[in-house]
C-alpha cells in the first residue's frame, strides 16, 4: 500500500480528489487534511510516500508545510503542491528541481499529470 497525504483547506476539492483516487488507484491509501496543523502531525509519526500540499491556505501555507516534511525527512521529490495560481507564478515560487511538481488544480492538463502520478504509484503497488 503507498499513502498519499493531501492538505488542502478546499473541503469539496479535497473530497473529490480523494474519492476519485479511492475509486480509480485502490492500492493507494489516502489521507486527507484541511487543517494544515493536523498534516504535521501525520508528516511527523507516518512514513508518506506521496504529499500534495495546497499552497495558499490559511494560518499555515503550503511552503511551510513543504519546508517541514522536507525538515523531517522526506524526499522533496515526492511532494506535489497545488493551486489556483497560474503556472508561470507557481513556476517562480518552487524552480524545476524544487520538488515533483507544481500544478494549477483547476487545469485539466494539470490534473493529468496528477494521475500520471497516482497510476505510476498503483503500479508499484501491484508490483510488491
Amino acid at each position: 500500500m503507498r499513502k498519499i497525504l493531501i492538505v488542502d483547506d478546499d473541503a469539496p476539492f479535497l473530497q473529490a480528489l480523494r474519492e476519485k483516487i479511492q475509486s480509480l488507484y485502490p492500492l493507494l491509501e489516502v489521507e486527507a487534511c484541511t487543517d494544515p496543523f493536523q498534516a504535521l502531525a501525520v508528516l511527523k509519526r507516518e512514513k508518506v510516500d506521496l504529499l500534495i500540499v495546497d499552497l495558499e491556505m490559511p494560518l499555515l501555507d503550503g511552503t511551510k508545510i513543504f519546508n517541514f516534511a522536507v525538515s523531517v525527512g522526506m524526499d522533496k521529490n515526492r511532494i506535489v503542491i497545488l493551486s489556483g495560481r497560474e503556472a508561470d507564478y507557481l513556476h517562480e515560487q518552487f524552480p524545476m528541481g524544487t520538488c515533483l511538481a507544481v500544478l494549477n488544480k483547476y487545469e485539466a492538463k494539470q490534473k493529468a499529470v496528477l494521475d500520471m502520478i497516482f497510476s505510476s504509484m498503483q503500479r508499484k503497488a501491484a508490483a510488491n
